[in-house]
This record gives structure tokens, C-alpha cells and sequence, in this order.
């Protein structure tokens, strides 16, 4: 069993059929998945913009957050790494509630995986040798 640090880019797909769906669920699949506890902000704050888009209906994403919080998802507390988010995002220069989900790989001395290629793209070309190997693409999965 291998052990991730997933992201809400992750995570909704899930619940939401979109490029990179097949992927995210087979991660479910034989490992652990762990995440701060802001993905579940995170994910709530994607299905309501999915509503006020109509994209989904409100039963809908209820549902979505259902299935979320039946998910063997492990949560950890953000405090605790809370300066080194702002650390990350400071050097990398990106927003720190993605660098969140870093800090907490780096604590725990994990691969991160995330659909956020933007994000991926920064952490590829960063100095720091920890940050280019622990990232891994969504799309790297198939």
C-alpha cells in the first residue's frame, strides 16, 4: 500500500465526472490517502460553484459531499504546518492553501498528487530537489 497526499483537484473528481476521473478514483484503489483538513472547505466551496453555475443541482452536490465524507480520506490538522504552507507559498510564489497540501508531504515524507498543472509546473522547475520529486501529476497516473 502506498501513501499519497491528495489535493481537492483530486478529490472532487471523485464525485464529478471530468477529465481526469478515472485517474483520481484509481487512487482509491490500494492506498491511503491523506489530505489537511482544508480539503473539505475546499471541495464544499467547488460543489457550490458548480450549483450557482448549474452545473450540478443542490441534491447533487449534496450527494458529492456525501460520498466525500464516507471516503476513507484521512484528515490532518492544519496548524501544525501551517508556517511551513507560508514558507512554500512565499518561495514558490503561489497561494498558500495549495501549499498546504506540500507542507503536509514534506512533513510526512510523502508524494503529493495533484491535477493542478500550474502547480506542477512550479515545483518541476523549483531548486529545491524535495520539491521536484514529490510532486505527481494527476494526468502521470494513467
Amino acid at each position: 500500500m502506498t501513501t499519497f497526499v491528495v489535493d481537492a483537484s483530486v478529490v472532487i473528481k471523485w464525485v464529478i465526472q471530468e477529465t481526469g476521473t478515472s485517474e483520481a478514483l484509481s487512487l482509491l484503489d490500494g492506498n491511503a490517502l491523506i489530505a489537511p483538513d482544508l480539503i473539505l472547505v475546499e471541495c464544499a466551496n467547488i460543489l457550490w460553484k458548480k450549483v450557482r453555475r448549474k452545473e450540478l443541482s443542490a441534491v447533487e452536490a449534496h450527494f458529492g459531499a456525501r460520498l466525500i465524507e464516507g471516503s476513507d480520506l484521512q484528515l490532518r490538522e492544519m496548524l501544525p504546518i501551517l508556517n511551513a504552507s507560508l514558507e512554500l507559498a512565499i518561495e514558490l510564489d503561489h497561494p498558500a492553501y495549495d501549499c498546504i497540501y506540500l507542507a503536509l508531504a514534506l512533513k510526512e515524507n510523502l508524494r503529493f498528487v495533484t491535477a493542478d498543472e500550474s502547480l506542477i509546473r512550479k515545483l518541476r522547475q523549483s531548486s529545491d530537489k524535495r520539491l521536484r520529486d514529490m510532486a505527481v501529476s494527476l494526468s502521470e497516473l494513467a
